[in-house]
Formats: structure tokens, C-alpha cells, sequence
């Protein structure tokens, strides 16, 4: 009888090593589907290359990386996207851009970890790790609490993205008193700033303010006189805060027209979305400190710091978030005993990543954001 046993539990024995050496040669295959031919190959070549310094760093030779080339065309995306499945792969990242995405809902069985920072009317196979605006207006939101801001105005420009900045407000819950859409064209912006800030009923103020001290007989008349002459507007806005859902040279077109009608930052919050800390705006004085939610800066800096040092160059932004997504993917896996299968992206979990925080749940990826602002000519970590 004690030899029967002992044959049981040695048999026993075999097959758990068995099972546990399968599962230890079994490759986790992860695509990686971005530009490596045309336009954008520039963009998919840095992101295979912070592919790789997050493969080393992960250091597990588990992990198996397949790039394939979408060439930037929807067509070309699909059909290596299906070369893919064919191989036996079940997540993949990328694509890098939301026109690209058109045709994956044909990929069944299949998660595209897409770059792109758009949520809404993608196909349902594909889960969004880009910074999005509803994550981004959560962390603004978080702001507005701290520094009790109850009457915040939005403007946001009529572009193609105006729907994902609709949906973020309303998901966010933010504090809104109004939102008003502007034309970007430099001919009319000025004119319609004004409108939103009722600069001529201020100047008209002002001017009526004068005209009143010099038919009065008020003490000291000449000298009120000559420090309202100093203004350009008076009466109160009725806002506190402002956030400009813009960017580049359009952000900086917005507050230049908010100056000249008499919008100050150092009155009101200048607030925008996230800048990657676009060092154009620390010569932008004048409309400093301006505020904005974004990744985490000291983590950004030495990962340019990390890759400049081993590939001479320095990376894209896309780069950084893709470094992260190895370390996701392959953290997720793990907490799933290393099965590939719907509930990786199903259950909430939560990964710190050098982005930030990325919250998991119900096939959505969020980000738990930090919030700067720009003054002093340095960027400057509110939290």
C-alpha cells in the first residue's frame, strides 16, 4: 500500500513539473501593429525602440514581441492585424492613430491596446490607452475642488474631437457654469472672445465711470480719474476660472485674445488639457501661471534621459505611454495565472506604470493624472 502511494504521489510530482515547464517555455506573444513604412515611420520606430528598453527592463524571456507595419492605412492595419490572429496572438498594441481602427472589429477575439487618446465610436475590440480627455477633466475636476472654483467657463474649438470633449464633461461630472464653442481662424477668434468675455460692456463701464468723476464733485476726482485711465476695463467677470480645450499655436492664439479684452491669469485660472509640457509655453509670460493635467513629469524626463543614452535620439511621446503598455500587458497577464482571455481587461485592476496610475476596468483603460502649472520658467507639480 505504501508503495502504491508513493507511485501516486511521484506520478503526482511528474505531471505538476510537467505542466509548470509547458507554461514556463510558452511564449506570451504580444503584437505590436504601428508605422514602419511611410509618413509616420519615424513614430513606429521610436515606439519598437521603447519596446525593447521595456523588454530588458521587464527581463523575462517569456515575453515574445511580433511587430507587424500598418503603414498608416486601414487596409494594411487589417490585414496584419489577421496575420496576427493567425499566429496565435490575442493582444496586440497599436495602432497609433484612430483612422486606423475602422476595420478591427473584423479581428474577432482579438484586444488592440490602441495609442490613440479617442474613447468613443471605436470598435468594441479596442481599448483606448492613450491620455484621454475624460481622464484629464477628472483630474481638473480634482483642481476646481481644491481651490473651490464654482464658475468655470469652457471653450472648446469646433474641431473633430468637440464630441470627445462634450462626452468627457459629462462623465466627469465637472463644475460647469457655461461651455462655448470658438472658430480657430485667427480672423475671427478676437472678436468672439470679446463676446464671451463682454469686453466692449466693460470698456463701456470704464468710460462711463469717467464721464461720471469728471461731472461730479468727489474729492480727489483728478486723481481716480488718472488711475482709470490706467485700465483698459472695469466690472467683474462672471467666471473664475476658464479651461481652453486647445493646443500649440491655437492655446496661445486663445490667451492672447483673452489679454487684450482684460482677462488676466493672475485673476482668473488660465486652464488647459495636457501639454507634454510644451517648453514654448514658458516664454508665454504674459499668460502665466497656466494650468494643466498631465503625465508624470519626473518619470517623462528620465525616460528621455534613458533612451537619448541608448539610441542617441530622443523619443516621442507615444514612446513613452508604449513603454508602459509592455509592463500592463505583462502585469495583467501574470494576475491572470498567464492565461490570455476576456477577463484580463474585464476586472478592475490597477497598474503603476511611469505615465502614472492606469485604472482597468470593463475593457477601459483611465489614467490617474498630475496637475502643473506654468510660471517662473519651470513647470511646476501642484499634485
Amino acid at each position: 500500500m505504501k508503495i502504491f502511494i508513493k507511485i501516486i504521489f511521484l506520478f503526482c510530482l511528474f505531471l505538476i513539473l510537467n505542466v509548470n515547464k509547458t507554461i514556463a517555455q510558452e511564449k506570451i506573444k504580444i503584437g505590436l501593429l504601428v508605422p514602419l513604412t511611410g509618413e509616420n515611420s519615424e513614430i513606429g520606430k521610436s515606439i519598437i525602440k521603447s519596446v525593447r528598453l521595456a523588454i530588458n527592463k521587464i527581463d523575462n524571456s517569456v515575453i515574445e514581441i511580433i511587430p507587424k507595419d500598418t503603414g498608416s492605412n486601414p487596409q494594411t492595419t487589417l490585414k496584419n492585424a489577421l496575420n496576427m490572429k493567425e499566429e496565435g496572438i490575442k493582444i496586440i498594441i497599436g495602432p497609433v492613430f484612430n483612422k486606423n481602427l475602422i476595420y478591427l472589429d473584423e479581428v474577432k477575439d482579438v484586444f488592440f491596446l490602441s495609442l490613440t487618446n479617442k474613447i468613443i465610436k471605436n470598435p468594441k475590440n479596442i481599448i483606448s490607452a492613450g491620455i484621454n480627455a475624460r481622464s484629464q477633466f477628472n483630474t481638473i475636476n480634482k483642481f476646481q475642488k481644491l481651490n473651490e472654483l464654482k464658475k468655470t467657463i469652457i471653450l472648446i474649438p469646433k474641431e473633430n474631437y468637440k464630441e470627445e470633449i462634450e462626452t468627457a464633461i459629462q462623465k466627469s461630472k465637472i463644475t460647469v457654469d457655461r461651455v462655448y464653442y470658438y472658430d480657430s481662424d485667427p480672423t475671427k477668434l478676437t472678436k468672439q472672445i470679446e463676446k464671451i468675455t463682454k469686453y466692449y460692456s466693460r470698456k463701456q463701464n470704464l468710460e462711463d465711470e469717467i464721464k461720471r468723476l469728471e461731472e461730479s464733485n468727489e474729492l480727489n476726482k483728478e486723481k481716480k480719474i488718472f488711475n482709470l485711465k490706467k485700465l483698459d476695463t472695469i466690472g467683474n467677470l462672471n467666471f473664475d476660472s476658464i479651461i481652453i480645450s486647445d493646443f500649440d499655436e491655437s492655446l496661445k492664439s486663445i490667451t492672447t485674445s483673452l489679454l487684450y479684452t482684460d482677462v488676466s491669469p493672475k485673476n482668473i485660472y488660465f486652464i488647459t488639457l495636457n501639454q507634454w509640457f510644451d517648453e514654448s509655453l514658458l516664454n508665454e509670460t504674459s499668460s502665466q501661471p497656466i494650468y494643466f493635467p498631465s503625465i508624470n513629469k519626473k518619470n517623462y524626463d528620465e525616460f528621455i534621459k534613458t533612451y537619448y543614452g541608448k539610441f542617441n535620439e530622443y523619443p516621442n511621446q507615444l514612446s513613452f505611454l508604449s513603454y508602459d503598455l509592455i509592463g500592463l500587458v505583462y502585469y495583467l497577464v501574470a494576475q491572470n495565472s498567464f492565461v490570455i482571455d476576456k477577463k484580463i481587461f474585464l476586472k478592475k485592476n490597477m497598474f503603476k506604470g511611469k505615465v502614472g496610475i492606469f485604472e482597468i476596468k470593463n475593457n477601459t483603460i483611465s489614467h490617474i493624472l498630475n496637475f502643473y502649472k506654468v510660471e517662473d520658467n519651470s513647470f511646476k507639480k501642484i499634485f
